[in-house]
């Protein structure tokens, strides 16, 4: 039998333990490796976001670029078809230096009728007559200073006109303002109510003798869609308790529509016929107070008229034959358009009547 000694014996009855590293030592045995996955992963998804949005911009382009021709057709809308002629009469158009008072004026000069456009900047006015006439060299169109936004000035513009001027066929109350910052005319008025309302209320007052003398006559008012968002703020016509650009604009829009249909229903029998028109969403210099709408309209100017194409309802309520009986009406795309509730009201447009009169010292009755 095999005896095993004693040290032995000993070594073997102590169990083994495997060897731990000093963890009161304050260096770790290999040093820290940081987890690169999250960042990466963000950056895979922010790149393929990237590649989303050019890829979606890039579909919106190619699908514009082969729906375009169709997409024009529809945002241009109707054109006027009427062939009639012009000679002999005479046409008095606002704001007629640019946008689609210019091409109104071009249109109804190209028919025969001597064409006076009564312009703010008389500079830029020569300009738009020059261009006129290189396309029309027969054209009569003549340049005449008139400020709406002050009322001497309309007095001025309208006692010359009367003496030199015999005949008026065609009244068109085209200029207008839109979304400025908040500005007063020469009188106080706040300046879309001034411009776009009482300037041309004033003016058409000044001038209806002459357009009932040269019946028959047609006032064309243009106003805007935006006349179904506005509302008459009796209480702050002229904003002045609080001021919203959009709103003061489609308030004076309004304002156009009432003010045409309480001039028609006043002019009846008279063979002086007043309609109101929407010329569409035009892509003109109108926005040039609104940086944003700017921007919008120069980047969707393929959904938006041309001021040539915008100016085809106000040139068929001018020269239309089947309207020459037709007065208090609002027309869109050269047919009878939609009107606001709050466009309709005769209370409301007596009522308008009666505070503009009183605003500009006027009686009109």
């Amino acid at each position: 039998m095999t005896t095993i000694p004693q040290s032995f014996a000993r070594a073997l009855s102590v169990p083994l333990r495997p060897s731990s590293p000093d963890i009161s030592c304050s260096a770790p045995l290999c040093p820290h490796i940081p987890d690169v996955r999250p960042e990466a992963e963000a950056r895979g998804s922010a790149q393929m976001w990237v590649l989303v949005i050019i890829a979606g911009i890039g579909v919106v382009t190619l699908l514009l670029l082969l729906f375009a021709p169709h997409i024009r057709r529809y945002a241009a809308g109707a054109a006027c078809r009427t062939a009639s002629r012009l000679d002999g009469k005479t046409v008095l158009i606002t704001g007629a230096n640019t946008g689609i008072g210019k091409e109104t004026a071009l249109d109804l000069a190209l028919r025969g009728a001597r064409v006076i456009m009564a312009c703010r900047d008389t500079e830029k006015g020569e300009e738009a007559a020059a261009s006129i006439r290189a396309e029309c060299p027969k054209a009569q169109v003549e340049v005449r200073e008139l400020d709406l936004a002050d009322t001497c000035s309309i007095r001025a513009f309208a006692q010359k006109f009367l003496r030199e001027v015999h005949q008026l066929h065609i009244l068109i109350n085209n200029a207008g303002v839109m979304m400025c910052p908040y500005t007063k005319t020469v009188d106080g008025f706040e300046m879309h109510i001034g411009v776009n309302h009482l300037g041309h209320f004033l003016l058409t007052y000044l001038l209806v003798g002459l357009l009932k003398r040269s019946a028959p006559a047609r006032i064309v008012v243009v106003s805007s869609l935006a006349h179904n968002f506005g509302w008459i703020r009796f209480h702050d016509l002229h904003s002045q308790g609080s001021y919203n650009s959009g709103l003061a604009y489609c308030q004076s829009k309004l304002a156009n529509v009432l003010f045409a249909r309480e001039l028609a229903r006043r002019l009846n029998g008279t063979d002086v016929t007043v309609n109101s028109v929407h010329p569409g969403t035009v892509n003109s210099d109108l926005t040039r107070h609104s940086t944003i709408m700017t921007i919008l309209f120069s980047v969707f100017s393929v959904f938006l008229k041309t001021p040539r194409e915008g100016a085809q309802t106000s040139i068929y309520c001018a020269t239309a034959e089947e309207l020459h009986s037709i007065s208090g009406k609002h027309f869109s795309d050269c047919s009878p358009a939609f009107v606001a509730p709050q466009g309709r009201s005769s209370e409301t447009a007596r009522k308008l009547w009666d505070v503009s009169c009183e605003q500009l010292g006027i009686e009109w009755d």
